[in-house]
């Protein structure tokens, strides 16, 4: 009898082990809640260059750094593409990231599967999203596709497989979305990193050349398996309707660079501020950014292209409305362009740059007035003495408030405002006070957020 009752006491004490045991599982597999439109709000996404972030060049290495980018409040790691990168016609001696050869595989100068979970699991848990780059438009010339299924690509008028007309991407190959069998595995190659790595969306490499509805469809069908965060390559407002929560705002990036050599002004900003709210619905999201992976290679590291005005335009990418990005190696004041087709490594020496960033993304996430996802906060415009040089606009919600006001010019301007009261700069901890009969004098490209 007493055998019995100790073996029911054992029985019961490893039953209650067992789902003590299966709540602690339950509670660390849910330690991030799936990705919604409130954690959008004060998002700033991390371009991960991982050739190039480390001397060895690997996912691991990447893996190590990613406690250190919830210091600059990074939500969403974007990883540029991971896969097998094809050698035939391939460009520089190891080819572009760009030119898939499978999809559902891991470059094995990278690392493997595991890493690839290891990374997402750690990102996890650090209260970060991984997004994977992907590119639907286009194949490099190994990909498998190529010989069993010739009937997915594009083809000339011989009857040959080409690359896309009216580019010099001679290294990949066309798809042609004209083939359904196509854009069912297409889907299929997406869910495969949804279902087996648990990944939490995609950013489309050159997503305007794909069909809208093959986006459509295709994400209708992904956010059966799980809820997911959709970045386009493109501007196209169409994209945005049924299918990509946010795309590039290029026009935006285009006209910081054009202040910064003096070919445009604020006037140009402000008509551009207005064009996103006549060209874009409301709950639509627009990319900032001073730099990213083509811009940083093919036009120029930061410094470069914007010199002095460097830190005010990576100010008013995270105080404008949208998503501010950070692109690899820009948090170390990197001031160089990164080989593209070779490898090249990122010196991570912290100087200038990352405690701004620091600083900024503190205020992104924590002030509802920096909001800039699908309920963002409102942006208004604050005309001054000179409209063509000084930028002032206010941003507020539910009781947050910023003003930015920006010398967006190589000159030393003087100029009034409608600016009133006494105001603290948010880097400088400074105490400032305004009245529109006294003129301030800011430096060139000097700038201020003030907090009340």
């Amino acid at each position: 009898m007493k055998n019995s009752i100790i073996i029911a006491i054992l029985i019961v004490t490893v039953a209650c082990k067992t789902e003590i045991k299966k709540e602690e599982m339950s509670v660390k597999k849910e330690i991030l809640s799936p990705i919604s439109n409130e954690a959008l709000e004060n998002a700033i996404i991390y371009e991960a260059n991982i050739r190039q972030y480390s001397e060895e060049g690997t996912l691991n290495e990447f893996t190590k750094d990613i406690p250190q980018l919830k210091e600059l409040s990074v939500k969403i790691i974007w990883l540029m593409p991971i896969y097998p990168i094809s050698t035939t016609k391939s460009k520089g001696s190891l080819g572009s990231y760009y030119a898939i050869s499978d999809y559902t595989k891991v470059n094995p100068e990278f690392g493997n599967l595991e890493d690839v979970k290891n990374l997402i699991h750690t990102a996890h848990e650090n209260g970060m999203y991984v997004i994977l780059d992907w590119v639907a438009n286009h194949t490099g010339w190994d990909h498998v596709w190529l010989k069993e299924h010739p009937e997915y690509y594009t083809k000339n008028e011989k009857g040959e497989i080409t690359h896309t007309v009216g580019t010099d991407w001679t290294d990949v190959a066309d798809l042609n979305y004209d083939n359904k069998e196509m854009r069912a595995e297409m889907l299929e190659d997406m869910k495969y990193w949804l279902k087996e790595v648990d990944i939490d969306g995609f950013r489309c490499d050159v997503a305007g050349m794909v069909p809208v509805d093959f986006w459509e469809h295709t994400v209708t069908e992904l956010k059966k398996v799980k809820p997911i965060f959709m970045l386009a390559e493109a501007w196209e407002p169409e994209l945005m309707k049924n299918a990509f929560d946010m795309s590039y705002g290029w026009d935006t990036h285009h006209i910081m660079n054009k202040i910064v050599t003096g070919d445009e002004t604020v006037k140009n900003w402000d008509a551009r501020m207005n064009q996103i709210d006549t060209l874009y619905k409301k709950d639509d999201i627009l990319m900032n950014f001073v730099t990213n992976h083509d811009e940083n290679s093919w036009n120029g590291s930061v410094k470069e292209r914007m010199g002095d005005a460097s830190e005010v335009m990576l100010a008013l990418s995270y105080c404008a409305p949208g998503m501010p990005l950070i692109y690899s190696g820009q948090e170390y004041d990197m001031n160089k362009r990164l080989l593209f087709f070779e490898k090249d490594t990122i010196k991570k020496t912290k100087g200038v740059v990352w405690p701004i960033l620091e600083k900024l993304g503190q205020l992104k996430h924590n002030n509802k007035a920096l909001n800039g996802g699908k309920n963002a906060a409102s942006y208004v415009k604050i005309n001054s003495s000179d409209n063509e040089h000084i930028l002032i606009f206010t941003r507020k919600k539910e009781g947050d408030k910023i003003t930015f006001i920006a010398n967006l010019s190589k000159n030393e301007i003087k100029f009034t405002s409608k600016i009133e009261g006494e105001y603290k700069d948010y880097l400088s901890n400074e105490k400032i006070t305004f009245s529109n009969e006294k003129p301030q004098l800011f430096k060139p490209w000097e700038f201020k957020i003030l907090m009340n």
